[in-house]
């Protein structure tokens, strides 16, 4: 299931990283806190490798 937004994507990397063992469970917060509870490690991988057509650097205008 791919994920529908960047903040979902994002949400999914960072419950991926503490699911690993990489970041505290601690620093989770919000969505985020939730998914690395309630999914799998293969759900969260599926998430967070979403590809996008444009990062989101390159629809903001530099002023």
């Amino acid at each position: 299931m791919p994920a529908k937004s960047a903040a979902q994507q994002k949400a999914a990397g960072a419950a991926l990283s503490a699911k690993r063992g990489e970041t505290p469970k601690s620093k989770l917060k919000g969505a985020s806190k939730s998914m690395a509870a309630s999914m799998t490690e293969t759900q969260l991988e599926e998430l967070a490798a979403t590809k996008r057509k444009t990062s989101p650097t390159m629809c903001r205008t530099e002023t």
